[in-house]
């Protein structure tokens, strides 16, 4: 089970992987709180083509737009693990790994005071955001990490593809990866596999095959 990016085209995923639309939730608070399933797709029996230039009439499907609008899908991941650019925030039950590359602003860390002034506070309610960050983040920006053993701790995820809609924002997000679904490049280099991990459908990301916001300035991903 996996994702290959075609050259200048879309991603090409094999049989059998679980594809939803969900919408994502505001928190009182700001920010997001949850994701909520808006639609389940029938389990493909063959392989599938997904867009990643954005302008498919056809979403989440490819429909050729890639080819009218001369879509440019070359890869531009500096293809280091997620470790190597990730900066350690200390704090008072857990630690916390932050990877900004992989930022897909889908704001489960911006409820109240954000998830890093609540890592450094001990009381219940800030540890528990903290856990609910560490398994929501959709791009695996952020990571929980044991303060005692230094392991990362990741919830069991089934293996999904999510196709985010960011109902705050009126746009569509990106194709979120769940429990860890390997992806290939159009060269045949296999990407660090995670558990969560964001792919690009913006078709503009500076990061890609992976997501990186910009979709929330691109006027073709408005709903």
């Amino acid at each position: 089970m996996k994702i290959a990016v075609m050259k200048n085209g879309p991603y090409a995923v094999d049989p059998g992987v679980p594809l939803k639309d969900v919408d994502s939730v505001a928190s009182a608070q700001g920010g997001v709180a949850l994701y909520q399933e808006e639609k389940t797709y029938a389990p493909a029996g063959e392989e599938i083509h997904l867009c990643r230039c954005g302008f498919s009439q056809n979403k989440p499907y490819c429909d050729g737009h890639h080819v009218k609008v001369g879509f440019d899908g070359t890869e531009t991941n500096n293809r280091k693990s997620y470790d190597e650019g990730a900066k350690l925030y200390k704090g008072a039950k857990y630690n916390l790994l932050d990877n900004e590359s992989f930022c897909t602003a889908a704001r489960f860390c911006d409820v109240g005071e954000g998830a890093w002034a609540a890592t450094a506070q001990p009381d219940a309610d800030s540890v528990k955001y903290v856990e609910h960050v560490g398994c929501n983040c959709n791009g695996g920006r952020l990571t929980l990490v044991d303060k005692n053993t230094g392991e990362k701790i990741e919830q069991p995820l089934d293996k999904e593809i999510y196709f985010v809609k960011d109902v705050p924002e009126k746009h569509l997000g990106p194709i979120n990866l769940r429990g860890g679904i390997p992806i290939v490049g159009a060269d045949g280099y296999e990407y660090e596999t995670r558990n969560r991990m964001a792919l690009c459908r913006c078709g503009k990301s500076g990061n890609k095959p992976f997501c990186d916001s910009t979709h929330l300035n691109c006027k073709h991903m408005e709903i």
